[in-house]
This record gives C-alpha cells, structure tokens and sequence, in this order.
C-alpha cells in the first residue's frame, strides 16, 4: 500500500508520559493484532490467509473442509479450542455492459444495519486470481445533494455498484475479474493508542489467541489439545463442525466467538448455529464460550482494547491449563498487496511515460491531508516541486494562498485551483475523549461515519519543509439510530479521554480527516480521495513545468489557493488583492460528471476517457459567449479536444467577476465528488494539462 507508509503518527516520545514504559511493548501487542484483523480471508476463501500462516508457523495442517488445525499433545483429543477465521464479504454477481460490479453478500453476513451503508463510497478489494485489485463503489455526487435529499433509505448490497475503472465488460475480463470473485473492503491493518479496529476485529483477536497459544505449546495435564483455525463461521459454524465431527467427542470445546457488547466466558448448550448437529450429539462435551468485548459490534470498524484481548487470551489460556503463562501474540504476514499498480495493467497509448509521472505526482499531492485552513502540508509539497524559476517567484500571503507571477507587465491572466479538501475540524471534545465535529464543505457523510480517522496535529511548517503534520489514528463513530441515512452528528474518537487528547497537543480547530490511498484502476482511471482539488494543483503545477517563462505573450499568474470548501475564502481574498489588473481567470477544478449508474444524464453528463472540459456554466457564474468562443478556438488550435458543459458547484474564479474579470472553469470529468473514493481519467487530465498550458501562451486578446 502506497499511501499508508507515508502518514506522520506521533512518536513514542510523545506518548511515553501518558503510557509509561509499556508503551512500545503496547506498540509491537497492537501491531501483530491488527495484522490478524486486516489479512485477506473472505468466507469460502480462507485459503488466501491459511496458506500465509502456514508459510510463516510450522505444524500447522489442513483438513478435509479447510479448517487449519494443529494438534498439542498425545492422545486423541480431550479439548478442542476453535475460532472464526473469516470475514464478511461480497460476491460479484454480475459484471455489467459498461462494466461495473453488481455484489451480493456471502451468507448473511453482519449483523450490523449499516454494514452495507459502510461500503457505498469506499476502495474495495477483488481478490482475483491474479492477485487484489482496489475497485470503488458509487456514490452519489457530493455536488448533487439537491437530486438526492429526498434518499432517506439506508442501502443494502443491492445498491453497490463497483467500479474497477473498465468501460466495458471485456475490460473487466481483460483485468482477471470474473464471476463469484470475493470482494471485501479494503482497509489498512489500523491500531491506536491501546486499540485495534477493523472488519470483525473480535474473531480475528479469538485467532489471534488460537495461534499465540498453539505455538506455545500449552496443553491440558492429561490428552490432547486440537487448536482449529475454522472457515465458514458465517454459515452457522460449519467449518468447526466439519473440524469436530472428526474426533472422538472431545470432553472440552472451546470456542472463541465474535465480538459482543460486553466479555463473555461462560459454558452454554448450544451456539445456535448449524454446528449444532455436530456439537452437542454427546452429552459429555462441555462448550465454553468466550467472547470479547467490542466497541461497535459487527460493525466495520469493530474496536477493541488491548486489555480486553488480553482477557480473551487469558480466559482460554485458564481454560486449558490453570496454571499456564499468558503467551505473546504473534502476527500473521501483511496484508497482500494489490496489483493495480503493476505496469503491466496499464493502458498503452503515446503518452504511456507521461501518464506514469502524472500518477507519480498525483500520488505525492493526493495523500497529504488538508482540510480548509489546515493547507500547510500540500502547499509544502507543491512549493517542493517547483522548477527553480517559479521557486525564487513564489509569493505566500498571510492566509496561506501561495501564487507564482511570470511574464511582461500588463493585465494578467490568472489561473486558480485549490489546495483544500472537504473534512472536518474539532469542534470540542467530550470529557471521555469523544471529539465532536463540524463539517468544512460538502461532504458525504455516510461515506465517513464508521470509518478509519486521522486527526492532523498542525506543527508550524515552512515551505521549504519536506515536513508532514503528525496524526492521530482513531476512527469516526457510527450512529446510534441508524433508521435514517443521514447521520445527525458526527463524532470521532481516538483512545483518550479529554486530558490525555489535550496533552497530546490536541486543540479546537484541528482538522479531522479520513485515511486515503490513491490507486491506478483499469487503463487510464486514476482513484483517491481529495481528486477535488489535486488533480487542478497537479494540472497547474504539471503545466508550469512545461511553459518557457521567457516565452510568456501576457502576465501570467499561477495560483493555489486555500479555504475554497470552506466559501471560496482564499480566493476571495486574491481576488481583493489581483482582482483590478486581472483580465481573465480560469479555474481549475472538478466538473462533476453525471456519469454514473446513480445520477441522471440529462444534466452534466461529460463522459471520463473523452477529454478536459470548458466549463460553461455553474451555480454562480458562466463563461461569457466571447470568452466561451476564445477558449474554444485556443483549445482546437492546441489539439485538445475539449468537452463542454455545465454543472453545479461553484469555483473559486466567481470571486473575480465583481471586479470585471470573467470566469471560465477549465476542467476535467470527476466521479463521486466529495466521496474518499473520487475518480479521474489520467488522459483527461494529460489534455487538460496542455489546455492549460495554450491559454497561458495565447495572446491576451481585447
């Protein structure tokens, strides 16, 4: 995973007063925790995780049904000790014409009511036979919200729609996709503070204890301890009967459930499952169930602390053998890596070495976090790219809106795109460490809750600092009243109580944001989340690279700006500063596209894949016929074969216009705005990277 390894969290040092000497002991328990809740083992295709764990621990078989079991001891079995190795996943049940994934749940899965809610908008996993490909289900565009507000279900697997970044069934064949293929979300192994979290987190820790113990060697004082790694939980425990019908009635079955509301450890009849059948055809077996407390019950992103898994270990651990030590958790291998970045998948076309920088360079500005008022990390990044010239000219203002001004005297034309992306920001903090949230622009919601968070902690940062803020991991918290779609509020919460969030350095204000990656998909498609604005910054910057400053015909000024989710505030306060010597601006931003399977194409329909846009018009302005008439014109005598449209949204150029400059939008066709999951086609951006560079050159005109 690219992006992951990139993301500042805060050094042990700074933790140390809070969690004493332990804490890298803590560290080291998270991690080989969380590595167990993010492996790869969908219901059916346990396989993928079994033949990690045998690679990594010795002694470890497979039975008949695919259970991974190893046996402690002589004898024939007078215990049997089991968990749940797999997770809830989806099916791909269909592939469509325009190639899109339909998904159905495999077996009834969570139990949650939002579990479905929780994968709409997000990066999913298609374990293919050529190895995980990251795919992204639709969502509503975050600019449309006025074509949706009368949505109040809450959605079911029915309505995904994946998108792997193919225009046509073939494409998907082409990329190794086929029928039945398990798909998952896909999500980073995720531990903070004294917790870990993610997709069934409390049967991954019950397997996580399973081997820890096995590899331990801890056996009863008489017979024979069989540990049983068991599939196929979701189907009512049919993989641990399968495991149990081939002993001799075991005396003792202990049985490490999945997450619940509160510890248990307690004997019971039955499990109510289908095992049932097998479990308790003799009277004689004893079942013990324990099962950890979590936070957020089947939920995605189930929590639990470390202390409540050492309970779990410590419970079987007695179970087995009194007198027994705890033994250490172990990890299993990384979650394996996808391969849509492998050079091989990528679409063959003239500018094949210019795609790769552009992805390079997306890369590089997508992944920095920056919520409006909070840009200092990109601005960083984007000044650090700079070619010399541009370097020595850059000018920043006290709002944190960063320009480059080049070329002879007279009216400029300026270009805009900002640097800030929809989020959120710490609106206080509960005493028990709950941290409420204001929203800062148009964001959809019900693509956050529930999902993994990072708190951005804000450390002065020059320019010239290659220099990230430090994040807090913690997770944003799923509602209590799920009945209706939208969330009420939304809260996050990050491992510490009021006092040790504040010793941390954590204060109203701070930006609050979402874990990203940013992955090639298909030929040509590019996803991340933040595509609005970064591909404008990384079309302006790209653009920059190209032009001969000492060529320039007219002024020209290069402008990021800040704080444009939150009401076009940086650029206003450009347009104050440049707006009587502009002749022209363009703004560089998304046109959100209406080419989905969710929105209608009536409005706004600009497919991906058929080049930028000349953005006509837009909620607060429009290009006027002379302007609209000269943009064309500069973009067919470059070769650019331009869409038009219009759109809703507005940009930061609408801020110019008071003071006589018209605003045209230069743009390329975005999915799913305002989503973590936003996709753009590398090709359109190439384009729109050139027709930025022509109307920079062109002659200023009357």
């Amino acid at each position: 995973m690219r992006c992951s390894r990139s993301i500042a969290l805060v050094s042990a040092p700074m933790f140390a007063f809070l969690f004493g000497a332990t804490l890298l002991a803590q560290e080291s328990e998270l991690a080989a925790l969380s590595s167990w809740v993010a492996i790869d083992a969908p219901t059916g295709h346990e396989h993928l995780a079994i033949e990690q764990i045998q690679n990594e621990y010795a002694g470890w078989n497979r039975d008949s049904y695919g259970n991974l079991v190893k046996l402690i001891g002589r004898g024939e079995p007078r215990r049997v000790v089991a968990c749940a190795l797999d997770s809830y996943s989806y099916a791909v049940s269909q592939i469509t014409d325009a190639g899109y994934l339909r998904l159905h749940r495999i077996g009834r899965g969570s139990s949650h009511p939002l579990w479905d809610q929780a994968h709409e908008g997000q990066q999913l996993r298609i374990l293919t036979r050529g190895g995980p490909l990251v795919g992204v289900t639709a969502v509503a565009n975050g600019h449309f919200a006025a074509q949706h507000r009368r949505e109040t279900t809450i959605i079911s697997h029915n309505d995904l729609w994946l998108d792997v970044g193919a225009e046509s069934a073939s494409e998907v064949a082409d990329m190794g996709i086929a029928l039945l293929d398990p798909v998952l979300r896909h999500v980073p192994a995720w531990s903070y503070t004294n917790e870990v979290a993610g997709p069934r987190t409390g049967a991954r820790v019950g397997c996580a204890a399973t081997l820890a113990a096995a590899e331990a060697g801890i056996n009863g004082s008489d017979g024979s301890t069989k540990y049983l790694i068991s599939v196929q939980q979701v189907f009512g425990w049919i993989g641990l009967g399968a495991g149990v019908s081939a002993d001799t009635s075991p005396v003792e079955l202990i049985v490490l459930g999945i997450g619940a509301a509160v510890f248990q450890n307690r004997i019971v009849d039955a499990l109510g499952a289908r095992a049932d059948v097998v479990l308790t055809n003799n009277d004689k077996t004893e079942i013990r169930l324990i099962s950890p407390a979590v936070s957020n019950a089947d939920g995605l992103m189930e929590r639990m602390s470390l202390d409540s898994a050492n309970q779990v270990l410590d419970a079987m651990v007695a179970a087995i053998s009194p007198n027994a030590a705890r033994p250490a958790w172990l990890a299993v291998p990384e979650q394996t890596a996808v391969v849509n970045n492998e050079a091989s998948r990528w679409g063959r076309s003239e500018n094949t070495n210019r795609l790769k920088e552009l992805e390079a360079l997306l890369d590089q500005v997508t992944e920095k976090s920056a919520v409006p008022g909070h840009e200092g990390p990109i601005r960083n990044t984007i000044y650090n790219a700079l070619p010399q010239w541009a370097k020595e000219l850059a000018q920043i203002d006290e709002m944190g809106n960063m320009w480059v001004e080049v070329g002879p005297a007279g009216q400029a034309t300026v270009f805009l795109a900002h640097m800030d992306e929809v989020g959120y920001e710490v609106e206080s903090i509960d005493r028990s460490g709950v941290v409420n949230l204001t929203r800062l622009g148009g964001v959809v919601e019900t693509a956050w809750e529930g999902q993994p968070a990072l708190l951005q902690l804000d450390p002065f940062i020059n320019k010239e600092s290659q220099s990230e803020a430090p994040a807090l991991r913690g997770v944003f918290n799923a509602r209590s009243k799920p009945e209706q779609k939208q969330p009420d509020a939304m809260t996050a919460w990050f491992g510490m109580n009021r006092t040790q969030l504040e010793a941390t350095g954590v204060r109203v204000g701070m930006g609050v944001t979402g874990y990203k990656e940013g992955h090639r998909m298909g030929a040509f498609r590019y996803s991340s989340r933040s595509l609005d604005d970064r591909v404008g910054t990384t079309s302006l910057l790209f653009a920059l690279n190209q032009i001969d400053p000492e060529a320039l015909k007219s002024k020209v000024i290069f402008t990021w700006t800040v704080r444009e989710e939150g009401g076009l505030r940086g650029a206003a306060a450009m347009a104050e500063r440049l707006g009587s010597r502009t002749r022209r601006v363009y703004s560089i931003d998304t046109f959100v596209s209406s080419d989905t399977p969710l929105e209608s194409p009536h409005f706004a329909f600009v497919p991906l894949g058929s080049g930028p846009v000349l953005r006509s018009i837009e909620n607060a302005s429009m290009a006027t016929p002379y302007e609209f008439d000269r943009n064309r014109g500069i973009a067919e005598a470059a070769g650019v074969e331009a869409q038009i449209g219009l759109t809703q949204g507005s940009t930061d150029g609408t801020t110019f216009t008071i003071y006589g400059a018209p605003n045209a939008g230069l743009s390329w066709p975005g999915r799913y705005s305002h989503s973590p999951a936003e996709i753009a086609d590398l090709r359109d951006v190439a384009e729109l990277i050139d027709l930025i560079q022509a109307m920079a050159e062109a002659p200023q005109g009357p």
